[in-house]
């Protein structure tokens, strides 16, 4: 049962880091093996969005697509994703955005999954769990693309 947890200081705002994640279309553009995206539905509910997306992730030959439900609560600036379909036996994954001090966020990222077979773990586990722990940072890469570049990005844990 693979766990990644992981909290970075970032220079840009709550708000702006919670909408460059909340737009899970843009993936594929930057997030490592991620190759398609796709929203199959998208609800509004008490200033809430509730999507159901499927994902494909890739990695050499082997092509796995998921589905989950990503839960943006903007008033919170919390993204909580919910595994529905696919090679998983679950999947958990929260994003919560924080004021930091100096106006910046602390980006907090939380994931927690196990594969279905076996095989697929051993062939898919390593690769992903490399692949987790380089997503805070392709979203930080990705937020100076779009916001700017800070003066100076730090690891808190």
């Amino acid at each position: 049962m693979p766990k990644y947890e992981t909290t970075r200081s970032v220079a840009h705002g709550p708000m702006k880091m919670f909408d460059l994640v909340a737009d899970v279309e843009k993936y594929p553009q930057f997030l490592p093996l991620c190759k398609t995206l796709t929203v199959r539905s998208r609800k509004e509910r008490d200033g809430d969005t509730i999507l159901v997306a499927d994902m494909t992730v890739g990695y050499k030959a082997i092509l796995e697509t998921f589905t989950s439900q990503v839960y943006l609560k903007p008033d919170e600036q919390v993204i909580e994703v919910k595994y529905l379909d696919g090679p998983f036996r679950y999947l958990n994954n929260v994003w919560r955005f924080e004021p930091a001090g100096d106006g910046g966020t602390l980006v907090r990222f939380f994931i927690d999954y196990e594969f279905k077979s076996r095989i697929l773990g051993a062939l898919m586990g390593s690769m992903f769990d490399r692949a987790f722990r380089m997503f805070a940072e392709a979203f930080e890469k990705r937020a100076d693309e779009i916001y700017g570049k800070p003066e100076s990005v730090k690891s808190v844990g």
